[in-house]
Formats: C-alpha cells, structure tokens, sequence
C-alpha cells in the first residue's frame, strides 16, 4: 500500500501537539497531550504512542502511514536522542533515546526528530514561505531566540547534530550585559526574544519617567508591549524600533556565512511584524556587505499557527 501520510509532533514544556499531514501540508486529525505528567519518559512514551495511534485511525489512513517526525528541545538528529532538555519533566536525565523508544511504541514505524527550530525550517520549506528555496535561515522569535539553516536544501546539523544556534550569538559584550538563560551574557535571545522585549520594557520603564500605558500593569509581556504599541504608545513603539534594529544587525552577519535568499520570521514575536519590519531591514541593509545589500528578502511565515508546529515536525518523516 502506498504510503502518502506522515506524522508531526511538536513537543513543548507543558504540551505536545500531534498530527497526521499528508503531502500538501493538510492536517487530517490531531490531538493535544500533556508534556508534564510524567518524571521519567517511557509513561509518556506509552501515551503518545496511544494518542498517534488513535489519530492514524480517525484519519482513516492505517497502514499509509510513511513515519513519524519529532520536534522537540535539545533533540539531535543524528543520534535520535534528546540531550538534558530541563524543560522538559522527564528531559533531564542524561541521553533519552527518545527515537528508539517511539518507533518500538509504535510497532516499528521510522521516527525521526530534531531540534523544534529545525523542525520550522524544515515545515516553512516543504509548505511554507520558503517552498522552493534551497538557501534560507530561519529565525523563531518565541520565549526564546531559535534557528534553523538551510544550505542547498539541506538542513545544517554539524558534526553532532546541534549546529545553528543563533540565538546564542552574543551581540552586547559591555559589562553590563544581560544574563541569558544558556549561561552566557549578551546573547541576542536575551534581547530579542518576547521574554527580551519585555525586560526591555521594564528596564525603561524604570530607568525613565516617560509616560507609557504600560505603567498601569504590575507584570509586563511581550504581547503587552504590542497592544500598547498599537494604541500609539510611543515607548512601546521604541521598544520594537530598539529590537529590531538589534536584530536586523545579527541578521546581517548571519547573511555572511550562508549567504540565503531570504530570512524568515516564525513565532509569537513575529506577529509584531507591523512594527519590527522597517527597523530590522533597515539595520540589516545598513550592516551587509555591498554585494547582499537590499538583496536578501524579508518573509514571514505563512503557516497557519495552529498547525505550523505539528507541519514543522512532519516534514521530517518525509
């Protein structure tokens, strides 16, 4: 029997969100199961086990199944294992060999993972903005700053599977650089991510007495920031201008190695794109190198959010 249908499974924190796509990027049935119920992984394997099976078979497509892909923190392709991702409940505990313990699960099907912004690149290039591009870089702007590489079609993984992690670059060396959550000072997650915005909010906030709507709030967002911004708070305006240009000027030194057709924006930040657009390709084409300069194009994902994760995913067992 032919097998047109793949699986995506994005695991996150608290949940993991699953589905059976075909090969248009169509979501056939999908279903949402906790991340966080379990201390050691083989109960929570057994559960999503369950959870796929149920949905390949309200699909109506088993036995068509081609496999499963994996989005998840600290995964390495290479070696199907899940390395001390701390977010992770059952994360923690040395190498999980996370792809092993699925494919039995599920009565030998192929798993295959990587790390969750890997997975976006992989789902923008097989159904999303970047779908017939060969050479891009994508950057998810989340609670932290993620990327995924593109090289001649290929993803780029290294020599152990965890190459591209952009946004561990450190853009501030001074002394009074921010702490990021790798251990490092002056990363540009620790700026530019929805959790920089809004310790940029609140750094100002403090450091000035320029009014702001967002004085009236106790605990400050990213997405705060945006409502304000979109009410013509100028303070909130800024503090998109500030990330951007931060930003747009990385971007500009990622452009030197890869030299990509385009640099896509996935996540929760990039919804912000009305006021991170002009700054970010302003720096970037401020920064480039004469011959990339007004060249590389700015995209945003297409992907529909509720379905981007499990696309990113599946795009791995094709």
């Amino acid at each position: 029997m032919e097998k047109n249908y793949v699986v995506g499974v994005d695991i996150g924190g608290q949940t993991s969100k699953c589905g059976v796509v075909d090969k248009n990027g169509n979501v056939l049935a999908q279903t949402v199961i906790r991340s966080d119920n379990h201390d050691v992984v083989e109960p929570y394997i057994a559960e999503l086990a369950e959870a796929l099976k149920k949905i390949i078979k309200d699909a109506g497509v088993e036995g068509q199944v081609r496999g499963v892909g994996v989005g998840a923190p600290n995964a390495n392709h290479y070696t199907g294992t899940i390395e001390n991702a701390v977010n992770l409940t059952w994360g923690n505990n040395g190498e999980i060999p996370f792809a092993k313990l699925l494919t039995e699960a599920m009565d030998g099907m192929p798993v295959s993972l990587t790390n969750d912004a890997n997975a976006a690149a992989l789902g923008e290039m097989h159904y999303g903005s970047a779908k017939g591009m060969k050479d891009f870089i994508m950057i998810t702007l989340g609670t932290g700053v993620g990327s995924g590489i593109i090289i001649n079609g290929q993803l780029v993984y290294g020599h152990d599977g965890f190459a591209g992690e952009l946004g561990h670059v450190i853009i501030d060396r001074s002394p009074n650089a921010r702490q990021c959550g790798c251990g490092k000072k002056g990363c540009l997650e620790a700026y530019c991510s929805a959790t920089g915005v809004a310790r940029t909010a609140r750094e100002w906030l403090d450091n000035t007495d320029e009014p702001s709507l967002l004085r009236k709030l106790d605990k400050i967002s990213a997405k705060d920031v945006n409502d304000a911004a979109r009410q013509g708070d100028e303070l909130s305006i800024r503090i998109f201008n500030y990330t951007g240009t931060l930003l747009g000027q990385s971007l500009a030194d990622f452009v030197n190695f890869s030299a990509p057709e385009a640099i896509v924006l996935f996540g929760g930040l990039a919804r912000n794109k009305e006021f991170l657009t002009e700054p970010i390709l302003r720096a970037m084409n401020e920064n480039l190198l004469p011959l990339w300069k007004n060249k590389v194009k700015l995209v945003y994902t297409s992907l529909k959010e509720s379905d981007a994760a499990i696309l990113g995913a599946s795009a791995l067992a094709w």
